[in-house]
């Protein structure tokens, strides 16, 4: 007999060779029909993998956040099954499951979109036969067989990198479909259901590797329910609507060129969003004591040799090579920022020191990976470098957060989770200062009341960071600032401050962007708000509409009166309907419309139409301006009352 401790903490005994399946249903028949896989101490395996020594055995139903990449992982197979029935001559490659799906890459085949029905109703006949799906534990050598026998080369590949020490291998069979897998999966195919479909073609390489060969990859998504597939279809749906590349185009914000592939050409509506926002984060700084720099474009190989980038990064660098010198345009504003605090003696007094730069830098990016806004070659940041005392590294770090979250409130984000990425394989400085770093910004969370999770090994090259990340209204995950903390480039540019003692020390450094990129934020800004952006930030606050010629003079006063004011206003005074206009400037989503006709203009008033709303309102001219002037006001700023 062996003993089962569940969840609760209470214990059942069981012959050994039991499975959790059998253990589920000890427990209820409700339990045993929604379940999907177990967790057996820490590992989480299939259903039927038997139990013979005592542990700790959790049931991984379909509530479990686990359980949908299971069930997606199961439809992967399903697909490559599918494929090796309708095209027989299909090699095989991976499979897994993703965020939001599935894919499965071959090789020897060309799939259309229109080619997507034929293979997802092969793929309902392998469902509705409900194969068992029976995972085999073989011998490498008798894998290597099975798969010489079915011409499998990329699995040979596969099994040929594993590491020598890996003698036995799983394989799983459905039907007269063998694959080569680590599990765990669904217990049938019928398991999968109807709540699945295929989505789209793509080209891909064989382990991402241009030189290699290219290969089909056919995507799809799959749920336990119908009710969450069309939910998921509705919120794609609504996500395209929202494709910030579609509404920079309805906007008449920006645009891009392949004469400057992932670079921006902002259009004067684009560009006074872009520098609105600059200088609302220029004042949230300056209130809390940044000044602000600026630092060369481009220089000399020998600073990215001492700060690290030329031997860390050089493949992400754009150089150039100017009088035999070999220079590079800066990925990065943090050694410009070094140079400037280590002109003249710091003393501890001085500390610490806020310095902030809205800095443009330019990192190589594949093209493949370049996406609108969200992924550039150049963008601008909002790069601050704080120098301090160790002493005050916890309170500097926790000044920085509190800033961020006050920022991205007056956005309206406030769905937010925090990661940890730490020392990364490749890195500079000892482990020491790596452990130092970490635990700071650890315990500076934790001291905040704020939960945290792990990525392990995604810090930058020279510390650890926090990345701030948001969820929108469609459960999208959007990464943000960043704050670092770092020892390694005072030490590489040989910084100090002379301490209470007399003696050099070393300054901590930490890095942070609020908004991360300008580029990326506005982005994010468009499609989190659809490109309905409040009042304060929009590039146009108020379009001035007369109904007739007749009124273009009263127009002209009011937008004149509001641009002297401080509120964004432009003037429609074409030979239109008012109702085309108001549609038009809708669709570019101002938030006001100013309609004025004859009584307007006789009684010095405006009717006030607001994005989204169907009621209107009258206010005297008067009125309206002091409204429209209180509604411009950054938030998080503190104004005189008038």
């Amino acid at each position: 007999m062996i003993e089962i401790k569940l969840p609760d903490g209470s214990k059942m005994n069981f012959e050994s060779g039991v499975n959790g399946l059998d253990v589920a249903k000890k427990i209820s028949e409700g339990l045993a029909k929604n379940a999907v896989a177990v967790r057996i101490d820490e590992t989480i395996t299939d259903l039927m993998t038997p139990i013979t020594t005592n542990a700790s055995v959790s049931i991984i139903t379909t509530r479990d956040p686990e359980a949908l990449s299971i069930l997606r992982h199961t439809a992967a197979h399903i697909l490559a099954h599918a494929v090796t029935r309708l095209y027989p001559k299909a090699q095989v490659t991976i499979g897994p499951a993703i965020e939001n799906g599935f894919y499965y890459d071959f090789y020897g085949i060309i799939v259309k979109e229109s080619d997507l029905p034929t293979i997802e109703a092969e793929m309902t006949k392998i469902v509705e036969a409900d194969y068992p799906i029976v995972k085999k534990v073989v011998s490498r050598t008798e894998a290597e067989r099975i798969f010489k026998e079915r011409n499998e080369k990329y699995k040979l590949e596969i099994l040929s990198d594993l590491p020598e020490e890996i003698q036995e291998v799983s394989l799983y069979v459905q039907d007269d479909y063998v694959e080569l897998c680590r599990g765990p999966h669904l217990g049938s195919t019928g398991k999968l259901g109807k709540a699945f479909k295929l989505t789209k073609v793509a080209a891909a390489y064989w382990r991402g590797d241009s030189q290699r060969e290219s290969l089909q990859r056919i995507y799809g998504t799959a749920f336990f329910n119908e009710k969450d597939l069309k939910r998921y279809f509705e919120l794609i749906a609504e996500a395209e609507k929202r494709d910030h590349r579609k509404l920079g185009k309805e906007m008449d914000l920006f645009h891009f060129e392949e004469y400057a592939p992932g670079d921006v050409f902002w259009h004067p509506r684009g560009w006074t969003l872009f520098q609105t926002l600059i200088d609302y984060m220029r004042k949230r700084q300056k209130a809390v004591g940044y000044v602000e720099v600026n630092t060369p474009q481009i220089m000399d190989r020998k600073l990215w040799e001492t700060s690290g980038h030329w031997n860390w990064y050089k493949e992400n660098m754009f150089t150039t090579t100017i009088e035999e010198k070999e220079y590079a345009i800066k990925p990065m504003n943090c050694p410009g920022g070094v140079l400037i605090f280590k002109q003249g003696i710091t003393s501890y007094r001085d500390l610490p020191q806020y310095i902030g730069e809205f800095g443009r830098v330019h990192r190589y990016e594949a093209s493949g990976a370049i996406h609108g806004l969200l992924r550039v070659r150049a963008f601008t940041q909002d790069d601050a470098h704080i120098f301090c005392t160790p002493e005050q590294l916890k309170v500097e770090l926790q000044k920085v957060v509190r800033l961020m979250v006050s920022i991205y409130k007056d956005f309206g984000l406030t769905d937010m989770t925090i990661k940890l990425s730490t020392r990364p394989a490749e890195r500079i400085g000892s482990d020491e200062i790596w452990d130092l770093l970490e635990n700071s910004l650890a315990d500076a969370l934790t001291d905040m009341g704020y939960e945290y999770s792990l990525n392990p090994g995604d810090g930058a090259f020279y510390g650890p960071k926090l990345d701030f990340k948001f969820r929108d209204a469609l459960g999208r995950e959007w990464q943000l600032g960043t704050l670092q903390a770092d020892l390694n480039l005072p030490e590489r540019f040989d910084v100090s401050y002379i301490g209470e003692d007399g003696e050099k020390h070393r300054p901590i450094m930490l890095h942070r962007a609020l908004f991360g990129s300008l580029e990326r934020f506005t982005g994010v800004l468009l499609e989190i708000t659809a490109g309905h952006l409040p009042f304060w930030i929009a590039p146009v606050q108020v379009m001035v509409a007369p109904i007739t010629s007749d009124q273009n003079e009263y127009a002209q006063k009011i937008a004149h009166r509001l641009n002297v004011a401080g509120v964004r206003t432009e003037l429609d005074l074409r030979n239109e309907k008012i109702s085309y206009k108001v549609r038009e400037h809708s669709l570019k989503k101002i938030p006001v419309i100013l309609v004025v006709g004859k009584k307007e203009a006789e009684e010095e008033t405006v009717t006030i139409r607001r994005l989204g709303s169907d009621k209107q309102e009258v206010l005297s001219f008067k009125e309206a301006l002091k409204l429209f002037k209180k509604e411009a006001r950054y938030p998080g700023i503190e104004y005189e009352e008038e």
